[in-house]
């Protein structure tokens, strides 16, 4: 057993997690009396996004050893991640074990977060990010707190770190990301600054801040540090067609975007801003590109879920439920209104359940409307291999300007926005509240209207290509709420992380 459970623990690090639960499901009779095997198997399904099987081994790993460190935070782990009403219980038993354990510390925190003590929250936050100002994850969610709260300086937390650690640029790198998330793009550009002047040979800080200086308009700035840069990389070529789309040189731009998806040939990001320079060429073939990526009948779809009478007003309570305890997500397209938290189908309520076999049944209806199999296409090539639904969350606006800014989700394959609640402002002029796919995001300065506006039906899914930019459009009053999710492919899932839409 110590050879299999060595060889599970290499695969598993190796991010080739369902060879690694292959392997486990094998010696499972000789293993399921064994805590370490157990363990073992519960972060095979937990790595997996298989979140009620890794419960249930976790809880054997448990009746064999109680006290396991391993198993006690994989468990409480879980129990956030499922929505677990003894999550805050299970983190107080792993912290009598490990109470030196930082990550459960933050586990307890959030935890805390759901049950809407805030100020808990906050105390053990606040304390994590003061005595380990390296713990990243332990700023970004101080941040979202702060975020949540409305605080104005919301990211103060990684300027305080950067001060007591000057010498890590990983403080730095999330600053400039938490900043870029809301559309702060100016302070984004000045943190990058700083940290390239403190760590210059850093090359991706000079990068960072010529992408985010050419978001806030300094075109010129940016225009110097792209042409100072050392070296071609994708990244460069992606971030660097950018400039040039808002310069005008959209051949140039092409050119870069050839380089990027000849480095990465399936970088979304890369494919969404091929998409945008194509659509801008003069040159037909260009445009047969253009239309080919996007603009094939089937490829955006709108049609009604394939569920039971009743299921989405049953569905819309209980997130109105959720979204009472849900904020504003830090670095998501979400401007205004709430966001639940985690993976929504990995949670325990059976009505999710439900309602994640409906979309399931409802994606088959959307691939067999699919133009045929296309091994150069992004998403036709994966037309008919096994789909899973990789991030799903639900977003409740309630106008006042509340919208989606226009983004792609790069790790998925399929994009989507299943309507619960519509505002009736959706009928007037101007398509308020509308979904809008193809429409650049606004720092692109172009003029390209969408490929297509779709206006929201209650019970209906709007299914389209993870390469075309989306966004809504903005609401005066009223309330909107949706669920999304991204599909991916069994093949590609495990070496891809899953994003937080």
């Amino acid at each position: 057993m110590p050879s299999v459970l060595g060889r599970a623990a290499e695969l598993l690090g190796a991010r080739r997690n369902s060879e690694a639960l292959a392997l486990l499901t094998a010696h499972e009779d000789a293993g399921r009396a064994d805590a370490q095997y157990c363990t073992a198997r519960a972060k095979a399904h937990r790595a997996l996004g298989q979140m009620a099987e890794a419960a249930r081994w976790y809880d054997a790993a448990l009746s064999h050893q109680p006290h396991t460190s391993a198993a006690l935070h994989g468990r409480a782990r879980v129990a956030l991640q499922r929505g677990e009403a003894e999550a805050l219980q299970r983190f107080d038993a792993a912290l009598a074990v490990n109470p030196g354990d930082a990550d459960l510390w933050l586990g307890k925190a959030q935890a805390l977060d759901v049950a809407g003590d805030s100020k808990g929250a906050r105390l053990i936050a606040q304390q994590l990010c003061d005595q380990a100002p390296g713990f990243i994850a332990a700023l970004e969610f101080l941040a979202g707190l702060n975020l949540a709260q409305g605080v104005v300086d919301f990211a103060a937390p990684f300027a305080v770190a950067t001060l007591k650690a000057p010498q890590d640029p990983n403080i730095a790198a999330a600053h400039v990301d938490a900043l870029a998330g809301i559309d702060r793009a100016a302070e984004a550009a000045a943190v990058a600054a700083e940290a390239r002047r403190r760590f210059p040979a850093l090359t991706h800080f000079a990068l960072l801040e010529a992408v985010h200086a050419g978001s806030a308009g300094e075109w010129e700035r940016a225009e110097a540090i792209f042409a100072a840069l050392p070296k071609e990389t994708p990244q460069r070529a992606l971030h660097e067609a950018r400039h040039r789309i808002r310069s005008g040189e959209i051949r140039r731009a092409c050119a870069l975007l050839d380089t990027a998806l000849t480095e990465s040939p399936w970088d979304i990001a890369a494919w969404a801003m091929a998409g945008i320079v194509w659509r801008l060429s003069d040159e037909e073939r260009h445009r047969a590109k253009a239309e080919w990526l996007h603009g094939q009948p089937g490829l955006i779809q709108f049609r009604p879920l394939s569920a039971r009478a009743g299921l989405i007003k049953d569905v819309t309570a209980e997130l109105g439920r959720l979204h009472q305890r849900s904020g504003m997500p830090l670095g998501q397209s979400l401007r205004g209104g709430t966001q639940t938290r985690g993976i929504l189908f990995q949670r325990t309520e059976l009505l999710l359940a439900e309602l994640h076999d409906a979309i399931r049944a409802t994606l088959e209806e959307y691939r067999a409307d699919l133009p045929p199999l296309d091994e150069a296409h992004p998403l036709l090539r994966h037309r008919d291999a096994p789909w899973q639904l990789a991030g799903s969350w639900s977003v409740r606006l309630t106008g006042a300007g509340d919208h989606h800014a226009a983004h792609i989700h790069p790790q998925g394959l399929i994009s989507s926005a299943l309507y619960l609640v519509v505002p009736g402002e959706v009928d007037e002029a101007g398509h308020p509240g509308c979904l809008e796919i193809g429409r650049p995001k606004a720092d692109l300065c172009t003029d390209l209207a969408p490929l297509r506006i779709i206006k929201p039906e209650p019970g209906h899914l709007a299914l389209f290509p993870s390469t075309a930019y989306h966004g809504t459009t903005p609401f005066r009053a009223a309330e909107r709420m949706t669920v999304a999710f991204d599909v991916v492919c069994d093949e590609v899932k495990e070496s891809e992380p899953t994003p937080n839409p």
